[in-house]
């Protein structure tokens, strides 16, 4: 009894703040407007007659962002858990109301965006941050349930199931993805059985190869990425496009604002294939000294949730830095054109409202989690 009100008292102690993740987080927030300022200038002069127009949207939400980031940060976590249910309900009916005529914009095929009066986001971006919650929330309370077959693995995989059905319906492949890379390694990370994994991994490898083979957009896309530069003219245009451009940086690159590819030859490379711009105008060092910026962001949340006081924090960790690692890998895998192209956008630098306010909220929750260090 005694040493279980010494060790509640211990985690109940703050310390400052992560300082590495705040900087570099930061850093990367600045750079990414700068570079995306940079690649949005001609799509945003012929779109709106205003070059600095996706500036000044991208600051707008940097802005919420940073107020969201200071009050996640100073938010004890584990006052998530108790609204962990009902986020995850609230995700899941916003994810089948984009699915309704009349919420998700005109084009009937896509119905990734929800649109309530004048004000749009994506609903797949909330959910990532509410499966992350909810899984947290039943992996650390049921944490004995976990190593099982039916009762602990199944459940996950089978909540993830629902959520993958509904995002699949938009349809909305990366997310699906991602949500699938976060399942797993929460998954792992809170004690399930390789074997498991081994188990039901075939299966789903083949359903996934399914329904990339006999869906129409996602045929086009493994047909461009096995050989783009037969698809140059239709399909395969933007990873081509991408591939000039980083080919072209060289080194050190053109420089800063100089990029040949944004003049429209690379459709918005303000959004996904931003990296190909950073490529093209810093050259191979300015971009490894990104990629060297968002390892550390890693292996800051990494860190954390290593020495997180409990369970609950641990996984919350684990699960926001799986999705920063996740979309990096992606992004940048797509924009290499070492995977089939899909719509992943980069963190702290793609244009994005929803997805900018919510990536530095959940840095806020790993900063408040760094408080509470065991370490």
């Amino acid at each position: 009894m005694k040493n279980e009100f010494a060790m509640k008292i211990k985690s109940d102690f703050k310390k400052p703040l992560d300082f590495w993740l705040l900087f570099v987080v930061i850093v990367l927030l600045a750079t990414g407007l700068i570079t995306m300022f940079s690649a949005s200038m001609p799509y945003a002069n012929r779109q709106y007659g205003d070059l600095t127009y996706v500036l000044k949207s991208q600051l707008k939400f940097a802005f919420i962002g940073l107020i969201a980031m200071f009050i996640t940060a100073n938010v004890d976590y584990r006052f998530y858990r108790k609204m962990s249910i009902p986020l995850f309900i609230f995700a899941l009916g916003l994810l089948l109301l984009v699915l309704v005529p009349g919420f998700h914009g005109s084009d009937p095929e896509i119905k990734r965006w929800l649109y309530i009066g004048s004000f749009s986001f994506q609903p797949s971006e909330i959910m990532k941050i509410a499966l992350i919650m909810f899984f947290a929330h039943l992996m650390a309370k049921y944490d004995y349930n976990v190593p099982k077959f039916f009762k602990g693995y199944m459940v996950y995989f089978g909540l993830f199931g629902v959520v993958a059905l509904l995002l699949i319906k938009e349809p909305h492949l990366s997310c699906t993805i991602i949500v699938f890379a976060i399942t797993v390694i929460m998954l792992f990370c809170a004690g399930a059985k390789i074997f498991h994994f081994l188990v039901t991994g075939l299966p789903a490898l083949a359903g996934f190869a399914y329904i990339a083979i006999f869906t129409d957009y996602m045929k086009d896309r493994l047909l461009s990425f096995k050989d783009p530069f037969m698809y140059k003219s239709g399909i395969g245009w933007q990873v081509v496009q991408s591939l000039y451009a980083i080919g072209t940086g060289g080194l050190f690159g053109k420089g800063l604002g100089k990029s040949m590819q944004k003049f429209l030859y690379l459709p918005e490379p303000h959004n996904d294939f931003i990296f190909a711009i950073v490529a093209e105008e810093l050259g191979f060092v300015g971009s490894v000294v990104i990629l060297l910026l968002f390892l550390m962001l890693i292996w800051r949340g990494i860190r954390i949730a290593l020495y997180a006081p409990d369970r609950y924090g641990g996984l919350i960790a684990v699960g926001i830095t799986s999705l920063i690692g996740v979309q990096c890998i992606l992004n940048i895998a797509v924009v290499t054109a070492s995977v089939p192209a899909t719509g992943v956008a980069l963190p702290l630098f793609s244009y994005g409202g929803t997805a900018l306010v919510l990536f530095l909220a959940e840095i806020g929750i790993l900063l408040n989690i760094s408080k509470y260090s065991k370490e």
